[in-house]
């Protein structure tokens, strides 16, 4: 296993930055599978004679199916391999996305959202596993910010690219660019990813063990609080990408090649955050990371609720505050993910696990069931956004109050 005096120091390390922009990658499929096709709303509805409502169930039904399977990509590549899982599901993901360009009902298109969801979660999971495999310490926290800041390109890049082809070709070539990217990057990892998990150090694959240590892992209240305040921090940034062609069209009155306008700086604060995550890694302690994070989330977000309050949507103000929200949101993640995996170093791919399907759920409830809510209002998304930082830094808050009584941390 290399240590961060060798990552800092060998001559490899352009295969360093190659592994970080391989885990950035694979974990840019999510973003792409919700950002894309977000400027196809409409014509989708109109091709398939559905309504605003049922394709937001094209959002939920996609983060369901990505929340359940992120229960098992973690787990199963403990057991067999880092390498094997992601290759599988790259290939389900390009035959799914397929599926999706040649739907010829709603309903289909439903059922291959779905499989994109059960297959596009692998990249993240795994990636996230593999940088705890490979390093320790804070060249894990600066190979975690970097792969951060490289996938924050993917929800700015996304859109623009999905609103140039809805303008010049229609919404199945969308789904035929998504397929085109995950078979590249199958080829890629086929070529490049290397395993980063010994035979000797993976769990059986025995269903009374993984239920016991789902029971173990899935119990811990530590882990819970600090998965709860990643989930909660990330849906008060997500609510405007779900909400974006409501956000676009609708209050900003934009049109569908003009998504940048949301995305861009989004996007722009996660890679800011992320790079400053990697910055201070080592001279600031988690704690005093995730204090300042937060300090900026409610800066943003109070700044957001102000200016919906008094004044009318309009640009730049109404996407400020979404990009001051994302640089906070950024600087937290790194830290306290690394925190949870820490929690059970010998099932961090179940760890990873845990994490992606608590932020999907949350992800799937907010699409389905919040944003229809909200997304007509500029200052009904912006307390939308408050409530969720200020629910997610409570749980912060409650982690450390427990750890302070020194009870156990998981």
């Amino acid at each position: 296993m290399q240590t961060s005096e060798a990552i800092a120091h060998a001559p490899d390390r352009m295969r360093y930055r190659g592994l970080a922009l391989l885990l950035a990658a694979l974990a840019m499929i999510g973003p792409f599978s919700i950002d894309t096709y977000l400027p196809s709303f409409p014509a989708i509805e109109a091709d398939l004679r559905v309504s605003a409502m049922h394709m937001q169930q094209t959002l939920s039904v996609y983060l369901l199916g990505f929340a359940v399977m992120t229960l098992f990509h973690g787990t199963l590549s403990d057991s067999f391999g880092r390498r094997p899982v992601v290759l599988a599901n790259l290939l389900v993901f390009a035959l799914a996305c397929a599926g999706c360009a040649l739907a010829a009902t709603f309903e289909q298109l439903l059922v291959f959202r779905g499989i994109q969801g059960l297959s596009a979660g692998a990249g993240i999971v795994v990636g996230r596993a593999i940088i705890r495999d490979t390093l320790q310490g804070h060249a894990a926290q600066r190979l975690m910010s970097l792969v951060t800041m490289l996938f924050g390109i993917a929800p700015a890049v996304a859109p623009v690219i999905g609103g140039w082809l809805q303008s010049a070709f229609g919404w199945r070539p969308v789904f035929v660019f998504l397929a085109l990217y995950a078979s590249v990057l199958l080829v890629a990892c086929g070529a490049r990813l290397g395993e980063s998990l010994p035979r000797g150090e993976r769990q059986p694959f025995e269903l009374r063990a993984l239920a016991r240590n789902y029971l173990t892992v899935g119990r811990s209240f530590p882990l819970f609080l600090v998965s709860s305040a990643i989930a909660l921090n990330f849906c008060g940034f997500f609510i405007y990408i779900v909400s974006a062609p409501a956000f676009v069209y609708r209050i900003l009155g934009l049109s569908e090649t003009q998504f940048a306008w949301i995305f861009v700086p989004a996007v722009a604060g996660v890679t800011l955050g992320a790079f400053i995550s990697g910055r201070v890694a080592g001279k600031l302690s988690s704690r005093k990371t995730v204090k300042l994070a937060y300090a900026i989330v409610f800066g943003a977000a109070a700044f957001n609720l102000a200016y919906c309050a008094l004044a009318g949507p309009a640009l730049p103000w109404s996407v400020l505050p979404v990009m001051g929200y994302a640089l906070g949101m950024a600087l937290a993640m790194p830290s306290l993910t690394l925190l949870a995996l820490d929690l059970f170093p010998h099932n961090r791919g179940l760890v990873s696990s845990l994490l992606g399907f608590q932020h999907s759920l949350f992800s799937a409830i907010l699409a389905g069931i919040v944003s229809p809510l909200l997304a007509d209002s500029a200052l009904e998304l912006a307390s939308g956004m408050a409530a969720l930082s200020v629910a997610g830094c409570a749980c912060w808050v409650v982690y450390l109050a427990l750890q302070g009584r020194g009870l156990p941390r998981a």
